[in-house]
């Protein structure tokens, strides 16, 4: 079943674990179609959050975050990896879930990589395109939660937050 916008209407801290075991499935423009299981993720709850890249309020970058939610949010880091994040909550109030890791490609440049995912999927929905989707299989794996990762700018509190969401079976 293809996960809707309903699913992403939530606060991210709802939708973000549930997200872990859930299926990202990619049809590139020759009809190869690769899939993955979402094993980690991390949540990111707004302006009030530091780590958040709405931490600074709107901006041409982050404008995207203020709105649908089930929008694709994709970002250069480094100057050199696509990461692929999934807005959240309210629109208006700038939330979002980081695709942190797969069940084969662990870590999230290495994700965007392998399924073709770069700038050009910023902005769109992930539940009404031929290209991309993600798919729920009925999997829920027991999750456990650890802080993020890379965010030592944001400081406490915002560091320590168990806001990493993790399948417990992942290696």
């Amino acid at each position: 079943m293809i996960i809707g916008r309903e699913f992403f209407s939530r606060n991210v801290l709802e939708a973000a674990p549930e997200l872990v075991g859930k299926i990202i499935v990619r049809t590139l423009p020759d009809g190869t179609e690769l899939r993955e299981r979402i094993t980690e993720t991390e949540a990111y709850g707004g302006e009030e959050d530091k780590a958040c890249h709405a931490s600074k309020g709107r901006t041409k970058r982050t404008e995207i975050l203020y709105g649908e939610p089930g929008i694709i949010y994709v970002y250069l880091c480094y100057g050199m990896h696509w990461l692929m994040n999934i807005i959240t909550g309210e629109e208006g109030r700038p939330q979002g879930i980081l695709i942190r890791c797969g069940e084969v490609h662990n870590g999230p440049a290495k994700l965007t990589k392998y399924l073709h995912i770069d700038g050009s999927f910023n902005g769109v929905p992930c539940w009404d395109r031929d290209d991309i989707r993600i798919e729920d299989d009925g999997y829920r794996p027991a999750i456990r939660t650890a802080p993020r990762v890379g965010i030592d700018y944001a400081g406490e509190p915002w560091i320590s937050k168990p806001w990493r969401f993790i399948a417990e079976d992942k290696v």
